[in-house]
């Protein structure tokens, strides 16, 4: 599987699908587990660092997964990471990044599809609206942040927790609702048994 892995990131770096994305391909190294955190779409910065949520969304949420027990290298070594898109869409006339077309997400779902078909994820953590939408209706973060859901991910079953985006142009990780329901979000991730079998041995 591990062997499987290898080969599959090799493609995933040679994909030029989408033209109107920004290169590079942003893919994390392979791990061999059964927790997959899934994000949006890699920031302008990740492209230069080679991996996902190298900037300073990234700082904010390896500092959740921090006060679950694990660092950020050890995240990255226990989790596998990866997107709904795996490009930077570049930026929107009016500034800030651009939303992936609906082309760019399903172009990218088939990476996302083996991934998930390799892996067989017992707990999924999509992070921001995008990566939620792709299984549940969120048209507000409160009506999902906090739960646990069981849904089907390419004909696969798993178990899913929502995270809010944790960037820093987002207040709503840093307000009530937000603070309390990322509270239990993260409590909800503690318990999970996938999530107890990658904490290192007191």
């Amino acid at each position: 599987m591990l062997a499987a892995l290898h080969a599959h990131r090799e493609q995933l770096l040679a994909c030029r699908r989408c033209p109107d994305m920004v290169g590079p391909v942003v893919c994390c190294q392979p791990v061999l587990s059964k927790v997959m955190l899934i994000g949006q779409a890699p920031g302008g910065k990740e492209g230069q660092f080679g991996k996902p949520f190298a900037w300073t969304a990234g700082k904010t949420l390896f500092g959740w997964f921090g006060r679950l027990g694990l660092s950020e290298e050890q995240v990255r070594q226990r989790l596998y990471m990866a997107a709904v898109c795996r490009c930077f869409p570049g930026k929107q006339a009016g500034g800030g990044d651009r939303v992936p077309s609906p082309a760019e997400i399903d172009h990218c779902a088939a990476w996302l599809r083996a991934e998930i078909e390799l892996l067989q994820p017992q707990l999924i953590l999509p992070v921001g609206k995008l990566a939620i939408r792709q299984w549940l209706r969120a048209d507000k973060l409160d009506q999902v942040i906090g739960r646990q859901f069981r849904v089907e991910a390419y004909g696969h079953a798993a178990d899913l927790i929502p995270l809010p985006h944790p960037s820093g142009a987002s207040t709503w990780h840093r307000t009530e609702p937000g603070i309390g329901l990322l509270a239990e979000a993260l409590a909800a991730i503690e318990r999970h048994p996938a999530w107890q079998a990658i904490r290192p041995n007191d």
